[in-house]
């Protein structure tokens, strides 16, 4: 699947929605609508969230054809974890050089991909092409086809590199190389009446295992991941599934598509992260499927599972009710926030829309209502200005903004890809609960509000007296509110925090 513009442009129509095609009209000129102009830049490439979407596949081996540096740009970036082979952690590169540049690097990469197949025998093997291999014109399409004949072992290319557009672009050129590659390639040993496919979450920190049980408990099987802790094989035949779940993310939404018209599998939206989200998503599962039993079963499951997580929130919500965070950071962690902090009573004044689809926007400015604040591009001198403005309580954001918030003396916490906890499920949304509140209880910021000790007022910039009713935090009129300051070792909640 070569990305000429054509196809490009067919990836960035990503809803049905009418809504969004309107807003894709008033939006055309957006860099999220349109080919990315020479100088500019949109985050993470194309090739980087190519490989983010691929990498998953646990029993693959995957190739970049490119300098190493490419190879090396988001090795480990991401903690997409296993429960089978680590042949998906070691990155493969052709190592391209001035050399290869100048009389192509066809041959070097064929030799490559023939030695990989010798000493590792992987499933399949996935080659991913780079600027500059685009640019000097080596066919991997070739290359690939040469050495899936010579070795029998399926050799897939992935045309992404990093110039034809932004993540969510590179996202669907994944997606359309497993269309074309790899799914409808070999057929399940068994079918039942109850089999789905999971598409578009990556197992980041093991996510999805915080779902699987549920439909186990539910007799549900899922015939395939795409493609997080996902086997070759079973990407294969995903063809044979009654129902396609997206998952959370718009990225994939194309493959849905394309698999309802090419087998007629017919696909819904979902997410798993939130309470009220994975209720639903459980029971739209059961409707679609079309089984009363299976309803009766799914109903009785969200009751108890609801309940238990209830009682285990209980005691958060009583101490983070009311706060107001702002949240500056992308794709699923947007509305995995949004989700957790209306479960705790929580209040989010402002959001960040990096990343996210206009129907994304559409939806999250509807979950603020008519005060959220959303937040294109900002600066930190403008986050600081909306936090003094709106008496903020805390800043959620990517680490690189961490001395924002110590500039304005709220506690912080940080929610990134390689965070060690997963938020999927009713088990994820406890441990969302739990870091906001040891983020905000933080000793830390006792010490923090305090008055330097060198002022001679009680503090610099008027942050002095007696913090507990409200003083001036030192930054522009930045408050800090009495029932927000950070308990003490003694809080009521830290004797009862192993037993939540």
């Amino acid at each position: 699947m070569n990305p000429t513009p054509e196809k490009i442009n067919d990836s960035l129509s990503d809803s049905n929605s009418e809504n969004a095609r309107q807003q894709q009209k008033l939006h055309k000129k957006k860099s999220s609508t349109q080919l990315p102009q020479p100088g500019t830049t949109q985050g993470s490439c194309a090739f980087d969230s190519a490989m983010i979407t691929l990498v998953p596949i646990t029993d693959a081996a995957h190739v970049v054809h490119g300098p190493s540096g490419c190879a090396a740009s988001i090795w480990g970036t991401y903690s997409s974890l296993s429960s089978g082979s680590m042949l998906y952690k070691i990155r493969f590169t052709s190592d391209i050089d001035e050399n290869d540049i100048i009389f192509g690097g066809a041959k070097k990469l064929y030799k490559g991909i023939l030695e990989l197949q010798r000493r590792y025998k992987p499933a399949a093997v996935f080659v991913y092409s780079t600027c500059i291999t685009a640019l000097i014109g080596d066919d991997i399409e070739g290359v690939c086809k040469d050495a899936t004949e010579k070795t029998g072992i399926p050799t897939i290319p992935v045309h992404c590199p990093g110039f034809i557009g932004s993540q969510n672009l590179g996202n669907r050129v994944a997606g359309e190389a497993l269309l074309e590659h790899v799914i409808g390639t070999t057929e399940p040993d068994t079918s039942t009446p109850y089999d789905i496919n999971l598409i578009g979450e990556y197992n980041i920190t093991g996510a999805i295992w915080n779902v699987l049980p549920l439909l186990e408990k539910l007799g549900i099987r899922v015939l395939a991941k795409i493609t997080g802790d996902a086997v070759y094989k079973e990407v294969c035949y995903a063809h044979r599934a009654k129902l396609n779940v997206l998952l959370s993310s718009k990225a994939l939404i194309n493959m849905a598509k394309s698999m309802e018209k090419k087998y007629g599998i017919p696909y819904i939206e979902e997410s798993i992260y939130g309470i009220e989200q994975i209720n639903q998503c459980l029971r739209n599962i059961a409707a679609k499927l079309g089984n009363p039993d299976l309803q009766e079963r799914t109903e009785k499951l969200i009751v108890e599972e609801t309940a238990e997580i209830d009682e285990k929130l209980a005691l958060y919500i009583t101490r983070l009710q009311g706060k107001r965070v702002i949240l500056y950071t992308g794709s699923f962690k947007s509305w995995l926030i949004i989700f957790a902090a209306k479960k705790l009573e929580m209040e989010v004044i402002a959001i960040s829309t990096k990343n996210n689809t206009e129907e994304d926007k559409i939806r999250i400015k509807s979950l603020l209502g008519q005060d959220g604040i959303i937040l294109e591009q900002n600066t930190p001198q403008e986050i600081l200005q909306i936090i003094n403005e709106n008496q903020a309580d805390m800043l959620i954001a990517d680490k690189c903004y961490q001395d924002t918030s110590l500039t304005a003396r709220i506690p912080f916490l940080d929610i990134n890809t390689e965070r060690n906890h997963p938020y999927a499920g009713y088990i994820g949304i406890l441990e969302v609960a739990r870091e906001l509140y040891a983020a905000f209880y933080n000793p830390v910021w006792e010490q923090v509000y305090q008055p330097a000790p060198w002022s001679e007022d009680g503090g610099d910039g008027g942050a002095g007296g007696d913090e507990g009713a409200g003083g001036d935090r030192g930054n522009g009129g930045v408050t800090v509110i009495s029932s927000s300051s950070p308990s003490s070792p003694s809080s009521p909640l830290s004797s009862q925090q192993e037993d939540i």
